[in-house]
This record gives C-alpha cells, sequence and structure tokens, in this order.
C-alpha cells in the first residue's frame, strides 16, 4: 500500500487509511469509512487507523475489521441505588456540555431492580479508544462496578432495562463528515483533508 507522506501528520491521528488495492486514501473520518463499506463496490476494501504520527511524516497504523463499524460497544456504570444513579448520569450528560464527545453517543439510565441501577453510555465500536480517552479526560469516575465492550452492550440491550432517562450526545467531529456523491467523487484523491 502506496501511502503518500504527510505534512502536519499529527492532525491525521484518529483518521483512516482505506486501501482499495489499486490506490488508497488518507484521511478518511469513521463516518466516511462506515458509509464505503455499506456501499456496494467499497464492501472489501481494507481498512486501518491512524494510531500515531511523527514529525517527519511517517504514521503508524492499525488495521481495523470492517465489521467494527457494524458494531455498537458502551460503557456501563453500575449503582446499588437510584441516586448515585442519577448523579453519574447528570455528570456525563453534563461533560458532554462542555466538552463534546469524539461521536454520536446515547446516554441512559437505567433500572434492573429496586438495588440495580446504571449509567450506560453507547456508541459506535470504532470510537472505543476515542471514547475512553474523553472519558479519562474529563476525569468521569464512579463509584460502583463498570463494564464495557461489545458483549456487555449486547447483554444491556438483552436483559432490556427499564430506561428512566435518556440523553442523546452529539460528536464534535459530525459535520466535517463527507456523504453521498459528494464523499464517492474523492475516494482516489490520496490525501482526504
Amino acid at each position: 500500500m502506496d501511502i503518500p507522506k504527510l505534512e502536519k501528520a499529527v492532525r491525521y491521528v484518529g483518521l483512516y487509511v482505506v486501501d482499495f488495492g489499486e490506490h488508497s486514501g488518507v484521511g478518511f473520518t469513521a463516518q466516511e469509512v462506515a458509509e464505503l463499506l455499506e456501499s456496494e463496490k467499497y464492501k472489501d476494501v481494507q481498512v486501518y487507523k491512524i494510531h500515531k504520527a511523527y514529525p517527519d511524516g511517517r504514521i503508524e497504523l492499525k488495521g481495523i475489521p470492517a465489521q467494527t463499524f457494524q458494531l455498537e460497544t458502551g460503557m456501563f456504570f453500575y449503582s446499588a441505588d437510584e441516586e448515585t444513579a442519577k448523579d453519574d448520569f447528570k455528570r456525563l450528560s453534563a461533560i458532554a456540555v462542555s466538552s463534546a464527545p469524539p461521536c454520536r453517543a446515547k446516554v441512559h439510565l437505567a433500572k434492573y431492580s429496586d438495588d440495580k441501577f446504571v449509567t450506560a453510555i453507547v456508541y459506535p465500536a470504532e470510537f472505543d479508544e476515542e471514547i475512553s480517552d474523553w472519558l479519562l479526560a474529563n476525569d468521569y469516575k464512579t463509584p460502583g462496578l463498570a463494564e464495557g465492550g461489545i458483549s456487555a452492550t449486547q447483554q444491556y440491550y438483552q436483559s432490556a432495562p427499564e430506561v428512566l432517562e435518556r440523553h442523546q450526545l452529539f460528536g464534535k467531529d459530525e459535520n466535517n463528515s463527507r456523504t453521498g456523491d459528494e464523499l464517492l467523487a474523492k475516494v482516489r484523491l490520496a490525501v482526504q483533508r
């Protein structure tokens, strides 16, 4: 795969390289990659996330399986009482007001039983590292048990707890992604941004 040397390569960390076979493109957003993978023409492309960048323009890539772009994952913060769970929910929702999350996500306050509540944040699986970094950067902590991942998200949906409150979070870079004909017209560019 031929990747061009990038000026200010650090700007590309977190974006994606798509190997189309006969050419590659650097600088796709997760939303753009997901749309390409949904198309019949580009469903078999290889996708890599730009993990690190160096001042000389070199980049480190991490291969991302295509199915990752079709899955949801989440983090689940458990509490034994409703008051603590409500506080967790309010703090998590408030963080998004002062510091937009890296992607669209949904936050739920849910009840399993009188002594088991959860504050859940569910988001596209390709943003797992970014959401984790966002929570750490905003010092989000809870006193109870926490778990996360695709299987935890599937268990959450299968358990169908009673959702008491919900909040939709909007990502900071959502408006920067191209869609439809605009995206498809640019796939042959070596550098997307």
